[in-house]
C-alpha cells in the first residue's frame, strides 16, 4: 500500500513556480511571467503587484509583457488556468491516488493538503483564492477565472467523494458536490489564518478539523 506522504517528501513536491521554472528547459517570456504572477501575486496580492514587478521578477522588458498580455489583468485571468494546470497535475501525481479505497483516497488528499503547508505562507497559499478575495468585484473576468478553476478541483475531489458515499454511507442525506466545495471553503479559509498569523500553524489545525469531520460523515474515526 502507497505510504501517506510525510512533511519531507511533500514540500519536496508542493507546487512552486520556482520549481516548475527549474523544470523547464527554457522557458518562453510568457511563461516566465505567468510564473512571476504565481509567485509575486502570492507575496504581494493582485492590487499591489504591478506590471514593473512582473517584470522584473520574470527578467522580461515591458515591451515583451505586452506583447503576450494586453493588460495586468489579461495576465490574471492566464496566470489562473495556468495555476489550474500545473496543479491538477501536481494532485493527480501525489501518492493518495494510488489507494484503492476512495474514501482513502480522499483522506489522503486531505492528509497531503496538510502536509504541504509548508514554508513561507506565499509557498503554499492559492494564487485562485489570493486573487479572487482582491477581485471578484473589480474584474469579471479574473473572478470568473477562478470560480472556474477552484470548480474544476473541487469536482476532481467530487469523484472520490461520490465513489466513497456508495460504499460507505449510501443513504446519507448530505450532497457529494457540496462536500467537495466545503474542502475548498476549508483549505481557502485556512490560508486566509495563515495569513493573519503569519505561519501554517492555524491552518494546520483547520484542515485536522476538516479530516476529522470527513471520518464523522462516513462514520470511520482513526483517532487523529
Amino acid at each position: 500500500m502507497p505510504q501517506r506522504p510525510t512533511a519531507k517528501s511533500a514540500a519536496k513536491t508542493k507546487p512552486t513556480a520556482q520549481r516548475k521554472a527549474a523544470g523547464s528547459a527554457k522557458q518562453s517570456a510568457r511563461d516566465k511571467l505567468l510564473d512571476a504572477a504565481v509567485h509575486v501575486v502570492r507575496q504581494k496580492g493582485y492590487a499591489s503587484t504591478s506590471v514593473d514587478d512582473l517584470c522584473k521578477e520574470a527578467g522580461v522588458t515591458k515591451g515583451a509583457f505586452f506583447h503576450h498580455f494586453a493588460s495586468k489583468e489579461d495576465l490574471g485571468v492566464a496566470a489562473a488556468r495556468y495555476w489550474s494546470d500545473f496543479t491538477t497535475e501536481f494532485f493527480n501525481s501525489a501518492p493518495y491516488q494510488k489507494l484503492s479505497d476512495p474514501l482513502d483516497r480522499l483522506l489522503g488528499y486531505i492528509d497531503f493538503r496538510r502536509e504541504i503547508l509548508r514554508g513561507k505562507v506565499e509557498d503554499f497559499t492559492c494564487l485562485l483564492g489570493t486573487m479572487v478575495q482582491e477581485a471578484y468585484e473589480t474584474s469579471p473576468k479574473i473572478r470568473q477565472a477562478c470560480d472556474e478553476s477552484i470548480s474544476r478541483h473541487a469536482t476532481a475531489v467530487a469523484r472520490d467523494i461520490v465513489a466513497a458515499k456508495k460504499l460507505y454511507a449510501p443513504d446519507a442525506r448530505w450532497d457529494a458536490e457540496e462536500l467537495a466545495l466545503f474542502t475548498q471553503v476549508v483549505l481557502q479559509g485556512s490560508f486566509i489564518l495563515a495569513k493573519a498569523k503569519q505561519g501554517p500553524a492555524a491552518a494546520e489545525a483547520s484542515v485536522l478539523h476538516l479530516r476529522r469531520y470527513i471520518e464523522f460523515l462516513f462514520n470511520k474515526p482513526t483517532g487523529r
